[in-house]
């Protein structure tokens, strides 16, 4: 054996591994197993699952809870948590309604003013969080509450009820619904714009995140804060502005669940953040921040939906949906740790 042929077959193994552990360092990878082990299972178990009335109702499922993932998923990437998210897609939906049904503004100027209104809390929690240093679990916690008692108690104040009604009989009404809360027959399936709006918040997160600068500052804020600083990375501007990116978010998902059925409870959005984290660490996003991406993200919140649809469509109790988030949670993690160990080949 020649000393060329020594070497080569020194190195064949590891040659041969890093194909592998390139496609083990993609963040989505789990998501992406996992999203096609639960098409596969409910597809045997439920035979409407994969036909189109089916892939319409989950798809349209995952979809809200997809475009919210995401932007809370590059908030996770650069090391940070809004826990207001959920109940702020209420919120602006409320501020939409109360606006047009009791105060006459014109709907597209009530749409308008509901987004200005969530950017502004979405850099208010940015801005806190950088400037007292407190951690933003906390911060938006707060947000949370003062939110969610604003949507009850001024709703019910002005209104008089927890829920706003009638917005189908506002002018200008049919000129924005379409935007927001069409859909369209394929075959015997319907299918909402909702999900059009999820591939393109997904593809445009893609795109910055991999290809833009803005991207590298989110990945060096959540991985090496005190590195990026030193190397000149805005790092206040980076971190509001993804606080603003999921606020902006929340003001989306709020649009098309009003404009989807013409009516908001007060309580809309409330509990659901939590599963938007659950979304985004299926996903492949790190609880410590710095690794992710919004297509594992967004496969995140597919599995969710599939999920919750494959269990109605099983005639289970749904109640065990609760169950399958805790359990689909833990194994994300552990699996994501994993991964990243045997990615990286070390400890």
């Amino acid at each position: 054996m020649t000393t060329t042929d020594i070497v080569t077959v020194a190195t064949r193994p590891r040659l041969e591994r890093q194909p592998v552990r390139r496609l083990l360092a993609r963040p989505e990878i789990g998501a992406l197993v996992a999203a096609l082990a639960v098409m596969l299972f409910f597809s045997a178990y439920t035979p409407n699952f994969l036909t189109l009335a089916g892939a319409g109702v989950w798809l349209e499922s995952g979809s809200t809870f997809g475009i919210m993932a995401v932007a809370v998923a590059l908030l996770m990437i650069g090391g940070e948590f809004d826990l207001s998210a959920g109940v702020l897609t209420g919120f602006t939906a409320l501020i939409v309604g109360i606006l047009t049904t009791h105060y006459g503004l014109n709907i597209w100027v009530a749409v308008f003013v509901a987004l200005v209104a969530a950017l502004a809390i979405g850099a208010l929690n940015g801005l806190i969080v950088m400037k007292t240093g407190l951690p933003s679990f906390i911060v938006t916690l707060g947000t949370f509450f003062v939110l969610a008692g604003v949507d009850l108690a001024v709703t019910k104040l002005i209104t008089g009820q927890v829920a706003i009604q009638g917005l189908t009989k506002v002018p200008f009404y049919d000129s924005i619904q379409p935007l927001f809360g069409s859909s369209v027959r394929i075959g015997d399936g319907t299918f909402y714009v909702s999900v059009l709006w999820w591939v393109i918040v997904t593809a445009i997160a893609t795109w910055v995140l991999l290809r833009t600068r803005a991207g590298n500052w989110i990945f060096a804020v959540g991985g090496q804060l005190n590195s990026s600083r030193q190397v000149g990375v805005p790092i206040l501007k980076t971190k509001v502005g993804l606080f603003m990116t999921t606020a902006g978010a929340a003001w989306l998902v709020g649009m098309i669940s009003l404009f989807r059925t013409s009516t908001v409870q007060a309580n809309t959005g409330v509990g659901q953040e939590f599963i938007y984290i659950i979304c985004a660490v299926v996903g492949g996003c790190l609880l410590t921040g710095g690794f992710g991406s919004a297509i594992g993200a967004a496969l995140g919140a597919l599995i969710y939906g599939m999920v919750f649809q494959g269990i109605t469509f099983a005639q289970w109790d749904t109640n065990w949906l609760r169950t399958f988030l805790g359990a689909m949670l833990l194994l994300a993690v552990l699996l994501n740790h994993f991964v990243r160990l045997r990615a990286g080949g070390t400890k």
